[in-house]
């Protein structure tokens, strides 16, 4: 397992006020999506070289 990005219980949460289950994958591959966007928003800001601080618009 890698490492979780996001509360758990509160994505549990969420899904399950929409009727749905979370499968035993799902978190994984969610907190997978958020390391892959931090990494690209890290690499586009270090490429430009001209700010330390990530923003919104680095998304």
């Amino acid at each position: 397992m890698a490492e979780v990005y996001v509360v758990v219980s509160k994505i549990k949460k969420a899904v399950k006020e929409k009727g749905l289950r979370t499968g035993g994958d799902y978190i994984d591959a969610l907190s997978k999506k958020i390391e892959d966007l931090v990494n690209a928003s890290v690499t586009k800001v270090t490429t430009e070289g001209k700010k330390k601080t990530l923003g919104a618009e680095d998304l």
